[in-house]
């Protein structure tokens, strides 16, 4: 037994005699100490557990915060979609490419559609490792990037085939929408907290 065990035994024990000398300080029948103990028993296992898989308990809640607060919310309106702006002030989408799912940054700041590495693998996208990269300037400073085409790119009910978009290692996940995807759209504009795409 380490140090850490023999603070928590007798941690434990000292907790287990508060409700031990409670029930030996009344003149309570056989049948009354024995529920209090277990309900005592009872409480002391659930904390134990809490405790025991609190890393577990604390991952969960914020694996599901992150779904219910990082969830693109958009709804489409006949032909249109109407994204309502996120709480970090961007538009978020869901859409596929190649039938893959992926989620995507709107930014009418970026020339071209770009994806991350993982995206491009996963949606079986090809760049040519022979050709020289594209310098590109991003708020993090200047990318090297592939360039590549997606056949087949959907954002809820906008289709587009054959969209040249670059890849990059180092977009850190995000994969962005850029200014080559929105000016194929018969108009996109910004409505209060709603970005309005329209194709």
């Amino acid at each position: 037994m380490n140090a850490d065990q023999g603070v928590h035994m007798i941690w434990w024990l000292l907790a287990a005699l508060l409700p031990l000398s409670a029930l030996l300080s009344r003149r309570v029948s056989v049948r009354a100490s024995l529920a209090m103990a277990l309900c005592w028993a009872g409480i002391f296992l659930f904390v134990l557990v809490m405790f025991s898989f609190r890393q577990e308990f604390t991952a969960f809640a914020l694996n599901i915060k992150s779904r219910l607060t990082d969830a693109p919310q958009q709804q489409a309106v006949g032909k249109s979609l109407h994204i309502r702006i996120s709480d970090d002030g961007h538009f978020w989408v869901a859409g596929s490419v190649n039938g893959t799912d992926t989620r995507f940054l709107i930014d009418s700041g970026a020339t071209l559609t770009t994806l991350s590495d993982e995206a491009a693998a996963q949606a079986g996208l090809k760049t040519d490792s022979f050709a020289p990269g594209l310098a590109m300037q991003t708020a993090n400073g200047v990318v090297i990037a592939k360039r590549s085409e997606i056949s087949g790119l959907m954002i809820g009910p906008i289709q587009t085939s054959e969209l040249p978009v670059i890849v990059s290692d180092r977009m850190n996940g995000v994969n962005v929408l850029g200014m080559n995807f929105l000016s194929r759209l018969k108009s996109w504009r910004v409505e209060k907290d709603q970005m309005v795409l329209e194709p």
